[in-house]
């Protein structure tokens, strides 16, 4: 019986602008139904990984396959996966309603009835059932990633992108939004790739994780979150897993 191929494959990939090199020869595989995050200090380049990932920005050098579908394919026709940007992105001229059924009515001739009854069916999900007609600037920051997450699922992706999901919100939501990543991998089986530094939220629910690092522009480390904390040959990377123990302390101290 052959091995499951992964949800992703990325062999030796430069990515960069010009003369300006972020990473080079990178490679990793992310597993079907795995909840995989990208790691590492401010401008490493976690958050450019992740376009070249959805297909926004062309490798300098290597190659990328998601699902199946290599890097040329994967900004031409329906995607294979659903993302949720930093952001939310969501337009604020529109309705929650309307920005969850985008991508269905770019994508596919389903009759209107049908679409608002999958983007119900999506808030209703992500714990955002009743909000269809309200507007974007009428929610809270929790909310707005909530109904990103609902746009990025509503063309039934095996596969979602969430770049920094817990930015900017308070304990209580981030630890509501970890909930809900994890639901959509334990419950709907979901392969999951995250960018985060938020280390609640890295425990809570990562399972493997690659660490990009600025200086040698390469992934240094690649494991679960627990295992590089204790072992990692990098001293960046154990103190990149330690802030929190750091924190603690000079909490007790004052």
């Amino acid at each position: 019986m052959s091995a499951a191929k992964p949800a992703i494959t990325v062999q030796n990939l430069t990515m960069g602008w010009d003369d300006r090199i972020l990473q080079k020869d990178a490679s990793f595989e992310v597993q079907k139904s795995e909840v995989f995050a990208i790691l590492g200090g401010s401008g490493c380049g976690k958050s450019t990984l992740l376009r070249y990932l959805i297909g926004l920005e062309k490798p300098m050098e290597g190659d990328i396959a998601i699902e199946g579908i290599g890097a040329p394919d994967l900004a031409v026709g329906r995607p294979p996966f659903g993302v949720m940007f930093q952001s939310g992105a969501l337009f604020g001229s529109m309705t929650v309603g309307q920005n969850v059924g985008l991508g269905l009515r770019q994508w596919t001739d389903l009759p209107d009835d049908a679409v608002e009854a999958i983007v119900s069916g999506k808030l209703a999900l992500v714990g955002l059932q009743g909000t269809e007609d309200k507007l974007p600037a009428e929610l809270s920051g929790g909310m707005k990633k909530r109904a990103a997450i609902a746009r990025a699922l509503a063309l039934e992706p095996g596969l979602i992108f969430l770049d920094e999901p817990s930015a900017g919100l308070d304990p209580v939501s981030s630890a509501g939004l970890d909930e809900l990543i994890l639901t959509l991998n334990r419950v709907h089986g979901m392969t999951i790739i995250l960018v985060t530094h938020e280390l609640e939220s890295i425990y809570s629910v990562v399972g493997q994780c690659i660490y990009l690092d600025k200086e040698s522009q390469s992934i240094i480390a690649r494991g679960a979150p627990r295992e590089l904390q204790e072992h990692s040959e990098h001293e960046k990377v154990r103190d990149f897993f330690n802030r929190r123990a750091r924190q603690q302390n000079d909490g007790d101290e004052k």
